[in-house]
């Protein structure tokens, strides 16, 4: 008798998880794409708000320093002799 009760909560509780899946499940996913919509279109109105032609420099990498490069020495070229 046990295992019957147990094989009957089991399915039972199976059956309660899968509606209440259905029921949350499009909920969320809703949530989501217009959560993503209106982050698209924030980001097509920053691209409009900028004039056509106009160029933005996010990053430029150091400049190197002549000083490192002038404690290297300089290069002889040299044969070698047999």
């Amino acid at each position: 008798m046990a295992l019957v009760k147990f094989i009957f909560i089991t399915i039972l509780v199976l059956w309660l998880i899968r509606m209440l899946i259905r029921l949350i499940l499009p909920m969320l996913f809703n949530n989501l794409a217009s959560k993503m919509q209106s982050q698209a279109t924030g980001q097509q109105q920053q691209r409009r708000s900028k004039p056509e032609g106009s160029i933005s420099i996010d990053y430029m990498p150091p400049k190197p320093d002549q000083s490192k490069t002038d404690k290297l020495g300089d290069f002889v070229d040299y044969e070698e002799v047999k």
